[in-house]
């Protein structure tokens, strides 16, 4: 991941977002619907977690490193 330039990151950050963003719009959609699948819930929050630890390990390759 580190061969990356920052715009490729950048982009694929932009990206993860809105699948975040999709899946947490899909979730509140079937939480709303009394006949939801419970395990599809679970698949789908899952999933969303998966994405928001991908959005922060992207975020913290977009800093730079400082010298101590």
């Amino acid at each position: 991941m580190e061969s990356e330039n920052p715009a490729d990151t950048a982009q694929r950050l932009a990206e993860l977002r809105q699948e975040h963003r999709q899946l947490d719009e899909a979730i509140a959609r079937l939480v709303a619907d009394i006949e939801a699948d419970e395990l599809a819930v679970k698949r789908l929050k899952k999933r969303k977690l998966w994405l928001k630890d991908c959005i922060v390990r992207l975020e913290s390759a977009l800093i730079p490193d400082e010298p101590a």
